[in-house]
């Protein structure tokens, strides 16, 4: 099963997907935050999605700002429209400034999905890590 991961702003949602094995992630969409719930309701239907990563934008210092409580809450209002699925809060700081830096989106909106895509590719590292695959 694959893994999705959202990076969420006030207009434009950054979507990513990992592969089956759970090793990769990729940029997927971006979507406006108008369309999440279509979305995801469609994707959920086309593919098979274990669980759903969301971008948590600490402070550099390790707190709550303004951002990560609406993420918070979003993710409970998602929680709550697809309860079937499992939803994860991730660590995302200066990911959207890192896919920025990056320099390989072809519009503004692809940052945000690159960014999802960053997050995505975190979360798997730590997977990884936990499960002792890269272990001598």
């Amino acid at each position: 099963m694959k893994l999705l991961a959202l990076d969420l702003g006030d207009r434009w949602i950054g979507t990513a997907l990992s592969d089956k094995s759970q090793l990769l992630a990729r940029p997927y969409k971006t979507v406006e935050k108008k369309e999440l719930v279509s979305f995801l309701t469609k994707l959920f239907a086309d593919e098979e999605i274990e669980a759903i990563i969301i971008g948590n934008p600490k402070t550099l210092r390790g707190t709550d700002s303004q951002q990560t409580e609406k993420n918070a809450l979003h993710k409970k209002e998602l929680e709550e429209l697809f309860p079937d699925k499992t939803w994860l809060l991730w660590d995302e700081r200066l990911s959207s400034k890192h896919a920025q830096n990056m320099r390989i989106a072809k519009d503004k909106t692809e940052i945000h999905s690159i960014a999802a895509a960053l997050i995505l590719d975190s979360y798997l590292t730590y997977k990884i890590f936990q499960k002792g695959l890269l272990d001598d």
